[in-house]
């Protein structure tokens, strides 16, 4: 009976407990007071026997509390997926669908960052895309190497990864980079899931702490559920940018080809009424006028020289050196300075170019008919061309007969080629230069044309001897001729052009020896490492001396020593014979100053003259060596003898 009492007193207070329990779980009361229910009977006298039952109760009361809680959370974060699938199902846009994945990501896993990267196959890599949340720069460019750091591992395998704090975590390949980047954005607790397409990975979606975080089954399998949404989600809007992008360019497609038929049309008309123009003999103005009232601006035309060959409907106007090889390189029309120009070619070879003003807009249309213009245009230059050659081979053959000179022939006749060369409209009788022109192989042909291009502005002759291009023209100045040449077909060819020249010769005897020093020039200009430049052999001082065989010493001697020998007259002073004493003493003051018995002092002010009337680069070893050569020359010229001047 006692047993049975104490049976019914503990039933009675663990009744009474139970239902407190009970009610509270019922109420939805906080885990705290369901576990506050031992503490409670504790204080109101239970017994041993009571609290136990009353603990393993309320542990039990606990427990049903737990998995009610992952019922309505599992329900609650169903609901919000459902809203998710809802809502990306909605989106269009590519970027929308991927800010309302991370926007979600980060709001359903309650976290403090979430991003998104996509898997780049070109590159082997995984790159972020959006993120939410996010205050770094760095991070936020960040890119990942397939199994670098905890993304990379993702994208690589296919498979979730999370820890707990990144920052410690050996189980990743660390990089420099990424370390920098999640330590700049403060990030310790990270999770990422695959975004997967059937068997392909096409990035990896993220969630992420600023402080350690523990990732739960559950928060992976939720992360990895809304991967999944969005990985179709992201498949759908891809596909339907990727169909849109093709509708727009079908229908830009179908625009084009109208347009372009209907250009086509114009074009060929055009190119009809050019080409006529053409066969039938017309000259550039007049192809010059058809362009201008077919495109309705003005028109010129120029040679490669820049000369103008036609000019309809507007000032005088070239086209700039810039924008002729913008379209010689792109082959098309370009547009600068409010003008349009075109490149002349014959394949790659420029043969000029044409200028079209008053048109700031040309429809593509109007532009393709300007550079099939262009192309009619090189038609008529290429005949003007032929016939030029043509004159050309006549007037080279009287070259070589020029350059091949008495020696070659015993019936060699003078006054046949003077004839010969009145017929072409050259007086013999003039003055008249050689020169002899130089360039790489491989743009020799070239040369030779701009060469006869120059003869016929200058009035001259040109032609090819012993590999060289040649040149004879009027002139009474070689060495400004062969520079301006240099210069002149250095631009146009944009090769380096050498010229050697010699001159002047006023009989047809005379080119044949002219044409030797030329070439002597021309081998000297190489030797001294001049490529590029133009010259006579006065303009190569000492060098020109030796080479030449009619040189002009008292020429020479008065370029290089002039303003001394000038002073020495006007002053009475000695500045000549100290120069001669200073070098034939081995440039030794001392030495000097004994051999003309006079104090060093006088010999420093002497050489400070010296220096005051040839230049401070006077006793450089060129300069010297120039010096020392016209001081002997000027002491054989003056008396003839060869002996040392007074004082040596």
């Amino acid at each position: 009976m006692t047993t049975g009492r104490r049976s019914d007193a503990r039933t009675s207070a663990s009744t009474e407990a139970a239902r407190r329990v009970l009610d509270l779980l019922a109420a939805d009361a906080p885990a705290e007071a369901v576990a506050a229910q031992p503490a409670r009977s504790r204080a109101d006298g239970a017994g041993p026997e009571d609290l136990s039952w009353i603990e393993e109760t309320t542990q039990v009361a606990l427990s049903v509390r737990r998995v009610l809680d992952q019922y309505r959370r599992r329900e609650a974060e169903l609901v919000a997926l459902f809203d998710t699938a809802g809502d990306l199902a909605r989106l269009r846009d590519l970027d929308a669908v991927l800010r309302a994945i991370v926007r979600r990501a980060r709001t359903l896993l309650g976290s403090d960052v979430a991003y998104l990267t996509l898997n780049d196959p070109a590159a082997r890599d995984t790159f972020m895309r959006v993120t939410e949340g996010s205050v770094s720069a760095a991070f936020q460019q960040l890119r990942l190497g397939m199994g670098e750091g905890l993304g990379g591992l993702v994208a690589q395998t296919a498979r979730p990864y999370a820890s707990t704090d990144y920052h410690s975590d050996r189980r990743y390949r660390h990089t420099g980079t990424i370390d920098d980047g999640v330590a700049e954005e403060g990030l310790r607790g990270i999770l990422g899931v695959p975004l997967r397409l059937g068997e392909e990975v096409i990035g990896v979606l993220f969630a992420a702490d600023r402080s350690p975080r523990e990732f739960t089954p559950d928060a992976i399998a939720l992360l990895a559920s809304l991967a999944d949404h969005a990985a179709v989600a992201i498949d759908s809007a891809r596909r339907l940018e990727a169909t849109r992008s093709a509708l727009t360019r079908l229908e830009a497609a179908n625009a084009t080809a109208r347009a372009h038929s209907e250009a086509l049309h114009q074009a060929s008309d055009a190119h009809d009424r050019l080409s006529k123009l053409v066969l039938r003999g017309a000259g550039t103005d007049e192809v010059a006028a058809e362009i201008a009232a077919l495109l309705g601006g003005g028109v010129a035309v120029h040679d490669t020289d820049g000369s103008e060959l036609a000019r309809v409907g507007t000032g005088p106007v070239t086209p700039s050196a810039a924008s002729l090889a913008a379209s010689h390189t792109e082959g098309r029309a370009v547009h600068a300075d409010g003008v349009w120009t075109c490149a002349v070619l014959a394949g790659a070879e420029p043969l000029g170019g044409i200028v079209l003003t008053g048109r700031g807009d040309l429809p593509e249309a109007d532009r393709r008919l300007f550079e099939r213009s262009a192309l009619v245009t090189a038609m008529l230059l290429l005949v003007r061309r032929s016939v030029a050659e043509t004159e050309d081979r006549v007037r080279g053959e009287l070259l070589d007969d020029l350059l091949a000179g008495p020696a070659s022939s015993a019936h060699w006749d003078g006054g046949s080629l003077t004839l010969r060369a009145r017929r072409l409209g050259l007086d013999l009788t003039r003055p008249h230069a050689v020169a002899v022109l130089d360039c790489e192989p491989a743009l020799r042909s070239r040369l030779a044309a701009e060469n006869a291009r120059t003869a016929r502005r200058l009035g001259g002759l040109a032609g090819t001897r012993h590999g060289h291009a040649v040149l004879l023209a009027p002139c009474d100045r070689p060495g400004a001729l062969a520079h301006g040449l240099a210069t002149d077909l250095t631009r146009i060819l944009g090769t380096p052009v050498t010229v050697g020249a010699a001159g002047p010769g006023t009989g047809p005897d005379e080119h044949a020896a002219r044409h030797a020093e030329a070439r002597r020039c021309l081998t000297a200009l190489h030797a001294l490492g001049r490529t590029g430049e133009g010259a006579d052999l006065a303009d190569l001082g000492f060098i020109g001396v030796l080479l030449g065989d009619r040189a002009d010493i008292g020429a020479y001697v008065a370029r290089v020593l002039g303003p001394v020998l000038a002073y020495d007259t006007e002053r009475g002073t000695e500045l000549v014979r100290t120069l001669h004493a200073y070098y034939d003493q081995g440039s030794s003051l001392s030495r000097a100053k004994d051999a003309l018995h006079v104090h060093v002092n006088t010999v420093v002010q002497r050489l400070d003259r010296v220096a005051q009337l040839l230049g401070p680069d006077w006793n450089t070893p060129a300069s010297a060596l120039e010096l020392h050569l016209a001081l002997r020359l000027h002491h054989l010229t003056r008396d003839g003898t060869g002996a040392p001047p007074p004082g040596r």
